[in-house]
């Protein structure tokens, strides 16, 4: 086998603390390994279709480790398939040529979550050697336990968390957090377990603000006069419908949630008689430095990425399955999304210690299991 010289990088969707860390594993690894060229895309698959691509030294890659954000940029709206500031026009034909027979590249290592992998997967079957890398604050990729960028987003969670504890406790308020995570609970599920929340709220299971309202209710009259509430902007009432803040046309996935506190406030203030107070994060969750096990988590992916190159495994993204790096196919990754099932390791934590996830009569028997993810 031929050992590829011109290989393409590209960090597609949103971003993530940790993207820097994956170049800078990605293009170090193949420099020196295999003394490949490596071409940065600008924007993601924007580059890909405005051709904007350059190439990276091994100096370009280096002191990015700790930088959050990505070097190259990114973009949630550039699909060469349907391009929306072309008239959802299907530019691959064009992207094909220029990466293929202009840029000459032998394989493109795409950074990104199912949106991305989904992309890939279909430039793969055009011709365009693929090397997938999972990334997502999100944790919602199928088939690896982690992603990149979960670590970060949970700890940024966890210390506001930690500061709404403190005013919920001196006011004897109810206060709501509300963390990202579209239609997977992941973040809410593990900054609520760390930072100690009397109530999670997740898409994966409907709440009854019934349920909600008794429990508030319930500790104001034991004498634990404030209750902690930490939502996932995807939760819902049950028959209720999504809170939805903004809907964005040009986007693959034109729902932009959030503002679901909000309506658990004004749900529960018609309810109980203590003071209600509502937080959200945000963008706060993706930005800045990533954490170190991000870093290591990232680096890991990066390396692993690169030797799938070298060895010409493509089609295929890096993963990690039970505290082993692997790979899986690219086309059962794409489009397809990772939720909290009700057996999940956490969700028993969760309850073993008396978190409420607003359903009446759930129960689960914590058996010891350790949560996926956890790397040795």
């Amino acid at each position: 086998m031929t050992t590829p010289q011109r290989i393409g990088i590209l960090t597609g969707g949103g971003d993530s603390p940790g993207l820097n860390a994956v170049i800078r594993a990605v293009a170090k690894s193949l420099m020196q390994d295999a003394g490949a060229q490596v071409i940065g895309f600008v924007d993601g698959f924007a580059g890909m279709i405005d051709r904007q691509a350059r190439p990276l030294s091994y100096r370009d890659v280096s002191g990015i480790l700790t930088l959050g954000g990505t070097i190259l940029g990114t973009s949630n709206k550039a699909n060469p398939f349907a391009y929306h500031a072309r008239g959802n026009a299907d530019l691959s034909p064009e992207v094909v040529r220029y990466v293929r027979e202009e840029l000459k590249l032998d394989a493109v290592v795409v950074i990104g979550g199912d949106g991305t992998m989904s992309i890939a997967h279909r430039l793969q079957q055009l011709g365009i050697p693929m090397v997938g890398v999972p990334k997502t604050i999100d944790n919602d990729l199928m088939y690896t336990d982690r992603t990149f960028g979960f670590d970060t987003a949970v700890a940024i969670a966890t210390e506001a968390f930690d500061r709404l504890h403190t005013t919920a406790q001196s006011h004897h308020r109810v206060m709501i957090l509300e963390t990202m995570g579209r239609y997977a609970g992941w973040i809410a599920l593990y900054a609520g377990v760390a930072g100690g929340a009397d109530i999670i709220l997740i898409p994966e299971f409907e709440y009854d603000i019934e349920e909600v309202a008794r429990i508030c209710r319930d500790r104001q009259a034991g004498g634990q006069r404030f209750t902690l509430i930490c939502v996932a902007e995807g939760a819902k009432a049950k028959g209720g419908e999504l809170a939805v803040r903004q809907v964005v046309t040009d986007s693959p996935d034109p729902l932009r949630l959030g503002g679901v506190c909000t309506v658990l406030e004004h749900q529960l203030c018609q309810r109980i008689d203590s003071e209600v107070r509502t937080a959200i994060l945000g963008h706060v969750q993706r930005g800045g430095t990533p954490s170190a096990y991000d870093r290591n988590l990232a680096t890991a992916f990066g390396a692993y990425a690169a030797a799938m190159v070298a060895d010409g495994q493509y089609g295929r993204m890096a993963a990690v399955q039970q505290g082993r790096l692997t790979s899986v196919a690219i086309a059962d990754v794409a489009n397809r999304q990772r939720t909290v099932s009700p057996d999940a390791p956490m969700v028993a934590t969760a309850m073993a210690v008396g978190t409420s996830f607003g359903v009446p009569g759930m129960k689960m028997r914590f058996d010891g299991r350790v949560p996926s993810g956890f790397m040795t």
